[in-house]
């Protein structure tokens, strides 16, 4: 069965992330350790460092998964930001080493109209220098984009030429796929017939075992719209029927699959998750 799990606060401590996992009856979870909408993070204290690996280990989460902050960007042409990305990167993979957590997420960036060329040997560059120094267990998971302007890793073979250009670090790297962002780049998972063809893309392209996370989101746009929109699981455009087939996926099941769905009077994170068990199972 599918591991499920949501994106939980480190409010007060990242220590206090695990029992928050647990409340919404996750069996994975993700969290920015770090303030996702700025520069700076506090040193993660030895103790709440401590608490956060023991309240881990018996609780029996898997994975547990950290995100980029937001500001970072990989692919940008303006130097400061480019070396507080790089500073961020690193900052972060130490974090998750210090945390136990496995995979760390990232986007990759806008190339700010410079040109998807210079994108990708931006980003290259900034995954060599900080591989170069960084002696880790955490894997980098590259997360697709919607395709808003100037986006970098919109398509799968934006992501690929990333991988093939450093075969050197394939221990390192691997994929995240957000299925909102996928819908809105124009990949089909409404039905089992064409998740199945964006699936046969993805392994002719990168290969289904460099896939190692999914974002679990509906799309409140239409296919290919590049509108980056979450909503609740079946009551965006991907729709019921597609996320049964997401869940039921022989080639998906073992992954964990984290939902960043809205929360307001609809639904909440533990209605979602209740939604995602439910087509996983296959119940109408």
């Amino acid at each position: 069965m599918v591991r499920l799990g949501v994106h939980v606060s480190v409010a007060g401590g990242v220590d206090r992330a695990v029992s928050r996992a647990r409340e919404k009856g996750c069996d994975a979870f993700q969290i920015f350790s770090s303030n996702p909408r700025g520069w700076r993070s506090n040193p993660i204290p030895d103790e709440s460092a401590k608490r956060f690996l023991a309240q881990l280990k018996q609780s029996g989460l898997s994975p547990a998964v950290d995100h980029m902050p937001y500001l970072p960007n990989l692919a940008s042409a303006k130097e400061e930001v480019y070396a507080k990305s790089l500073q961020a990167l690193a900052r972060e993979l130490e974090r998750c080493q210090t945390l136990g957590i496995p995979y760390l997420v990232t986007h990759l960036g806008s190339h700010l109209g410079a040109g998807p060329e210079n994108g990708l040997a931006r980003i290259v560059a900034a995954l060599q220098t900080v591989f170069s120094e960084y002696d880790g267990d955490t894997v980098l998971l590259l997360e697709n984009s919607a395709g808003t302007k100037n986006s970098m890793g919109s398509t799968f073979s934006d992501i690929a030429a990333v991988l093939e250009s450093l075969p050197s670090e394939r221990r390192r790297l691997g994929v995240c796929l957000d299925t909102c962002h996928l819908h809105a780049a124009g990949y089909d998972l409404r039905t089992p017939r064409a998740l199945q063809a964006t699936l046969d893309q993805f392994q002719d392209c990168i290969g289904l075992e460099l896939l190692m996370l999914i974002h679990l989101n509906d799309c409140r746009g239409a296919i290919g719209s590049h509108l980056d929109r979450h909503e609740h699981i079946g009551l965006g455009k991907i729709g019921v029927e597609g996320f049964r087939a997401i869940l039921c996926h022989p080639a998906l099941v073992d992954l964990a699959m984290i939902l960043e769905t809205p929360v307001d009077a609809r639904r909440d994170d533990r209605g979602n998750l209740e939604v995602a068990r439910r087509l996983a199972s296959g119940i109408k």
